[in-house]
């Protein structure tokens, strides 16, 4: 706490309001992407499965946030799965993934319908190509929070996800979430992983669109 200035109002002046620009090592994850090849290896009754699914993600710039002198660039997201050859939705989840330039902290939150959300944070350098954020349940700032029923069967106690911006144009991403399953006495590791190929631009902040009509 004692790296935070004492004027906890003033907002920055140097703001660029071309965000695209400024995403620091989100930047190749703007727009919008599919995978075909994920694998999800889950718990069941009878123990680990995997599955294989498919993956629709996109990744639009949001217009530069400020808390105070804190000043935040970022992209918005949903992402929707499908196991091959279905209709139905596997898995569904929106957030936002922000990069802080100051500090070179990346803050990564997710939200699924299924009455869970999760707010995970690491640090990397402008130019990286690989990152990594992490939550815990403890955690008050960087936590997971989960419906009563999820803490009572399958409890999620950290999360983890790393994220690759491959040479090819492709970003991949390798997720772990440790669960501790109702009569089980070890950690199930609920893994993920895909990678996503470009299938649209993203479409610029609507800051930016507004100042270059002017």
């Amino acid at each position: 706490m004692s790296d935070f200035p004492s004027d906890i109002y003033t907002e920055p002046q140097d703001l660029d309001v071309d965000t695209l620009r400024n995403l620091g090592p989100l930047a190749g994850m703007a727009g919008v992407w599919q995978g075909t090849r994920g694998l999800d290896v889950k718990p069941k009754a009878e123990g680990p499965k995997k599955q294989a699914y498919v993956e629709r993600i996109e990744l639009q710039p949001i217009d530069p946030q400020t808390n105070g002198p804190q000043l935040l660039y970022g992209l918005r997201y949903h992402t929707h799965i499908v196991k091959p050859e279905q209709v139905k939705t596997y898995h569904d989840q929106v957030g936002y993934w922000l990069w802080e330039p100051a500090t070179g902290g990346i803050i990564h939150t997710l939200t699924i319908p299924r009455g869970q959300v999760v707010m995970a944070y690491g640090q990397a350098a402008a130019n990286a190509k690989t990152f990594t954020v992490s939550a815990a349940a403890e955690d008050l700032s960087f936590g997971i929070r989960s419906s009563p029923f999820l803490e009572y069967a399958f409890r999620t106690t950290a999360f983890r996800i790393a994220v690759s911006i491959n040479a090819d144009g492709t970003w991949s991403y390798e997720e772990d979430t440790v669960l501790m399953i109702r009569g089980q006495t070890e950690p199930f590791h609920h893994t993920d992983r895909n990678t996503l190929q470009k299938i649209a631009e993203p479409t610029p902040n609507p800051l930016w669109i507004g100042s270059r009509s002017t």
